[in-house]
């Protein structure tokens, strides 16, 4: 866990900067569509549910979905800092912590956000992968507040993809981005632990959503 009282270094903090602006000079120029939205307009104010999404979609996905009252399950570990000061930038609350470092504390957190109605965004595969796995976390949290889990994928004509475990994804200039949901799905499981075993269900429907959206 990083030592939230020691400062941000000065050459984070200014590859923040620069990202930030890079972001709203390059995402203006995206064009989005959207599949399968149905299921948010119902759930939403009525139900707490949560939006799963490969890590190496998540810049696009932070853009569309920014300023809607999102909250963020980012890591705790260092590498994670910049995302969540981006994020927050772009009006998402966050929630730290991962399947790996403070998990007990991030997943009672969830928990109790859901209950309460929130929107939750969780990377199942971050922070470190293996891509498109399905680690535990959001699938325990889903079981013990009893919410839906909504697949989303963001699927760019043209992008550039950094060379990293999870092939990060920066849609080009004017790109035509499609964002697809997937039906709300609920944890079948009645304990945690059944919970943490229907990782390979939801991948299928992660990449059912994939093919909705033409990835």
């Amino acid at each position: 866990m990083a030592n939230e009282t020691e400062p941000f270094p000065w050459t984070s903090k200014a590859a923040l900067l620069l990202g930030r602006g890079f972001l709203q000079l390059l995402a203006r120029t995206w064009r989005f569509r959207l599949l399968n939205t149905e299921p948010i307009g119902q759930l939403r104010g009525k139900k707490g549910f949560i939006f799963s999404l490969w890590h190496g979609h998540l810049l696009p996905l932070l853009w569309f979905h920014r300023n809607q009252g999102v909250l963020v399950v980012i890591s705790e570990h260092r590498d994670g800092e910049l995302v969540a000061r981006a994020a927050e930038s772009l009006g998402y609350s966050l929630i730290r912590g991962s399947t790996t470092h403070g998990a007990d504390r991030a997943l009672i957190s969830m928990a109790r956000e859901l209950r309460a109605g929130r929107e939750v965004a969780i990377t199942p595969d971050g922070p470190r992968g293996p891509a498109n796995k399905y680690a535990p976390g959001a699938l325990i949290a889903a079981q013990r507040s009893d919410s839906p889990i909504i697949p989303v994928v963001a699927v760019a004509d043209r992008a550039w993809h950094l060379k990293s475990w999870d092939r990060f994804m920066i849609p080009k200039p004017f790109a035509r981005i499609t964002i697809a949901y997937g039906n709300p799905a609920k944890v079948l499981a009645s304990t945690p632990r059944g919970a943490a075993e229907e990782g390979n269900r939801f991948e299928g429907l992660m990449s059912e959503t994939a093919r909705m959206a033409g990835g």
